[in-house]
């Protein structure tokens, strides 16, 4: 069981938390806190940080503050080619009829 922990709130001097296992794979072993003022962190491509308890919940913060914002312009690109795809398809469908409507007045024009 995975669980947050806000490092603000701790009231135990060593609470229990699953930590990852510092290799590439995904195994976490069983650790006890012994200090919650200060923690180490993977800000990314395997880098890992000590900071304290506070500039982790702004480092946090600016990170889902950024990832959010990048997921707003995603969202509106993704719109934006729908609507592209649902104008080609409807164009394609158009077509379609038209090239099949032709092959019929062309089918009966060789029956008679």
């Amino acid at each position: 069981m995975v669980r947050s922990v806000n490092i603000m709130e701790l009231s135990l001097p060593q609470p229990e938390v699953l930590k990852s296992s510092w290799t590439k794979s995904s195994m976490y072993v069983p650790g006890k806190l012994h200090a919650v003022e200060h923690v180490v962190i993977d800000v990314g491509s395997d880098f890992y940080v000590e900071k304290s308890a506070d500039d982790t919940k702004d480092f946090f913060k600016r990170k889902i503050d950024f990832l959010t914002k990048q997921m707003e312009r995603i969202h509106l690109t993704l719109k934006e080619k729908h609507a592209i795809k649902q104008a080609i398809m409807e164009m394609m469908s158009q077509k379609i009829q038209q090239l099949t409507a032709l092959g019929v007045s062309h089918a009966g024009e060789a029956k008679a």
